[in-house]
């Protein structure tokens, strides 16, 4: 799939799944995320069990997905899903500038929506915020014709 389709596919997209590695367990959790210029951004309470896995591990998975839905059929074997997906994977950062913590963070907004937003310096400098450049990233679509 084209970097364009994939770039349509994560700007429509809601949510994003970031997959963690806590030694010999997974971590999977679902945020609400920004993208600019194949790096994705995350903001974060300070502390807690994604910050800690980040700390310790910083290589990390994505997965966002669209446009799902069940498409039916009589025989169940002929049943399928539609989707559009993007796989991919980086290494996360924590931030600590506050001027890239407030632009991340306008990156993230600018996500769900096309209003300009104001931080409260205090917030941002407690908030934590995650940025993952992109290394690599793949995208599939099924049942859209």
């Amino acid at each position: 799939m084209k970097v364009s389709t994939i770039e349509v596919i994560i700007k429509k997209a809601l949510i994003c799944r970031l997959g963690l590695s806590d030694g010999e367990n997974p971590y999977i959790v679902p945020l609400s995320f920004g993208y600019k210029d194949k790096t994705l951004y995350f903001h974060s309470a300070a502390t807690g069990k994604k910050i800690d896995i980040i700390r310790k591990n910083p290589r990390v998975c994505f997965e966002i997905d669209i446009n799902s839905e069940i498409i039916k059929a009589e025989d169940a074997c002929k049943w399928d899903i539609r989707y559009q997906s993007v796989i991919g994977y980086g290494k996360a950062v924590l931030l600590q500038n506050t001027d890239e913590k407030r632009e991340a963070l306008k990156i993230i907004m600018s996500q769900y929506s096309d209003r300009t937003h104001h931080f409260i310096e205090k917030k941002v400098q407690k908030a934590a915020v995650i940025k993952v450049e992109i290394e690599e990233m793949t995208g599939r679509q099924s049942g859209l014709g």
